[in-house]
């Protein structure tokens, strides 16, 4: 039971149950002519390592209004219908940041189960002029060393991000789902 239960079934509006369905513990619509199951899949994020290649390859980390101060991660965003993971992940930073996608190349897939997601992430060399959307507080530009990887969710394509460029790994905080506080 991942996500939270629901009590009818979108479909024909009868009350769910949880049963055993293809294995696992699922909530479902026993009436004879629906036959609904709620099969609570990961939705698919996308996710930014974003390198400023106009800003000698700063890394640029945001902070969503709804974030503590201080709390930083990648620029993420939903896959939309009908779009592909790469063309994905360059919208969201134009949309979130105003930067220009010059390369996107694949870091990894990553799960969040907190969330019900599952993370694609990427390194995404950008230029242009930094406009915040109305989604984010505010940003910083970190010199490629001083990036700490996060042991959840975005911070894991981070860590990959830093092993592909050949460095070194500095101690994880534990618990942290932000990059420091020490921006």
């Amino acid at each position: 039971m991942s996500g939270p239960s629901w009590r009818f079934c979108p479909q024909c509006g009868s009350p769910l149950e949880w049963g055993e369905v293809a294995g696992a513990e699922r909530q479902a619509c026993y009436t004879p002519s629906c036959g609904f199951v709620r099969w609570d899949n990961p939705l698919p994020v996308v996710a930014a390592v974003i390198e400023c290649v106009d800003r000698d390859g700063a890394i640029l980390l945001a902070r969503n209004h709804a974030w503590p101060e201080k709390m930083f991660a990648l620029v993420t965003g939903f896959l939309e219908k009908g779009e592909s993971p790469e063309d994905a992940v360059a919208r969201e930073v134009k949309e979130e940041v105003n930067l220009d996608a010059v390369s996107v190349r694949l870091l990894g897939a990553y799960p969040f189960f907190r969330k019900n997601e599952i993370l694609i992430g990427y390194h995404v060399q950008a230029r242009g002029e930094i406009v915040l959307n109305e989604e984010l507080a505010e940003y910083r530009l970190l010199r490629p060393e001083q990036l700490r990887p996060w042991p959840q969710a975005t911070g894991q394509a981070v860590r990959d991000w830093m092993l592909s460029q050949g460095m070194a790994l500095p101690e994880i905080v534990e618990g942290n789902l932000f990059a420091h506080a020490d921006l």
